[in-house]
């Protein structure tokens, strides 16, 4: 395709590097035509590539609009483009946002988080998307952040306004950042006394709420879903049968590399919680449904050594909402209420409960460090199963003993 003006120089490498990342003939055709409409219109403004800012490009797509095209139309279209003329040096990076006093904040609650507790850039992630509105809201009318004038009221109305219509376990992880951010501003001195202990704990009960296993039918429908002749399905197929067999939590799938299988072996190194790394025994099932993937649906042009990649290009690694996705949309498929991949990993603990397998195994499995947890993975079969398996234990007589409950 010949590319006039001044972007044209770099049309022959854009198209080569899309191919590079793996996308389709026919898509980087379409990318192509963008590139050469952007170049058009920037020697008809008389401008170059070193003009190609966010301002710049919201007007070129604004025109674009104009002209009557109905594709390529927003600022995530040109993403590909833009990211690789900047990657040369040829088109400048994106301004730095302005922050405003929460967002400051933000980061610095973010830093500690992650330099002083030792919490992964995931999980300060998680903190701090919970408490950004606190923050937030404490902005005053010109960006100042007053958090001097914060009380204990203040702090209630924000868990009621938040928590009022979440699920409990939604509503714990709120009020558990919000306490570590308190105990974070009064220990930086922002706050002149302690508010942490204000912060009102979830109703709940222990071991309550807790998804419910799929049965066996339910399990094979939701596997069969998968479209193995298909690059997607085997990719799909390989995940959930990894989830249900070995009880992985999403991002432990996510974050599985190449190097993290050992086939002579028959184990599979995860990289759990706490930065913990732990060896696991390899199914003969379920090695059989990843290499099915690696040798017939992991692309050639996958980046990285993730195991599990995205199937539209670029193929960067698969993220753990990408893994939550594939078991939700599998569910749909089979015709199952809505599932998660959490309830995938009680289910392995509920098969392996039913199998005869004792809770110490079960929980090595699980890589638990409490027995409770391990219980509560578990603890949707019958009672009297329950027992079972722990027979040292004599039950009472009584019907609400909550230690037999």
């Amino acid at each position: 395709m010949r590319v006039s003006g001044p972007l044209g120089p770099y049309a022959d490498g854009f198209g080569a590097e899309l191919s590079r990342v793996g996308y389709s003939r026919n898509s980087v055709s379409l990318q192509l035509q963008l590139f050469a409409h952007l170049s058009r219109w920037l020697g008809e403004e008389g401008l170059d590539a070193s003009a190609l800012t966010p301002a710049t490009a919201s007007v070129f797509l604004a025109a674009r609009r104009a002209a009557g095209f109905t594709s390529y139309l927003s600022v995530k279209a040109l993403g590909p483009l833009l990211g690789y003329l900047r990657g040369i040096g040829v088109a400048p990076p994106p301004a730095e946002p302005s922050l405003t006093a929460a967002e400051v904040m933000v980061e610095r609650y973010r830093s500690y988080l992650v330099c002083e507790r030792g919490l992964t850039a995931e999980t300060a992630r998680g903190y701090v998307d919970r408490v950004r509105p606190f923050l937030a809201g404490r902005a005053g009318l010109q960006g100042e952040l007053d958090l001097q004038g914060l009380e204990a009221s203040d702090v209630l109305a924000f868990v009621l306004a938040q928590c009022a219509s979440r699920r409990r376990g939604s509503a714990k992880l709120i009020v558990t950042a919000l306490r570590s951010l308190l105990g974070f501003l009064h220990l930086e001195g922002e706050l002149a006394r302690p508010l942490a202990a204000v912060v009102p704990s979830v109703a709940g009960w222990r071991l309550a709420g807790l998804p419910r296993a799929l049965d066996g039918e339910q399990l094979r429908r939701l596997l069969a879903s998968c479209d193995r002749a298909v690059t997607v399905g085997r990719r799909d197929f390989a995940i959930l049968t990894m989830l249900a067999r070995l009880g992985l939590r999403a991002g432990e799938v996510a974050g599985l590399g190449l190097d993290d299988v050992d086939w002579r072996a028959g184990e599979i190194v995860v990289h759990g919680k706490g930065n913990r790394a732990e060896r696991l025994p390899l199914p003969r099932d379920v090695g059989e449904a990843v290499v099915g993937y690696l040798r017939r649906g992991r692309p050639e042009t996958a980046e990285g050594r993730t195991v599990f990649v995205r199937v539209k290009a670029p193929h960067r690694a698969l993220s753990k909402g990408g893994v939550t996705q594939v078991v939700a949309a599998a569910g749909r498929r089979a015709g199952l209420p809505p599932i998660t991949a959490h309830r995938l990993r009680h289910t392995a603990a509920t098969e392996l409960l039913r199998a005869g397998a004792p809770l110490s195994e079960i929980g090595q499995l699980l890589r638990h460090r409490s027995a409770l947890s391990t219980a509560g993975a578990s603890s949707r079969m019958r009672p009297s199963t329950m027992r079972r398996t722990n027979p040292a234990k004599k039950p009472c007589s009584t019907s609400t003993c909550d230690r037999c409950r």
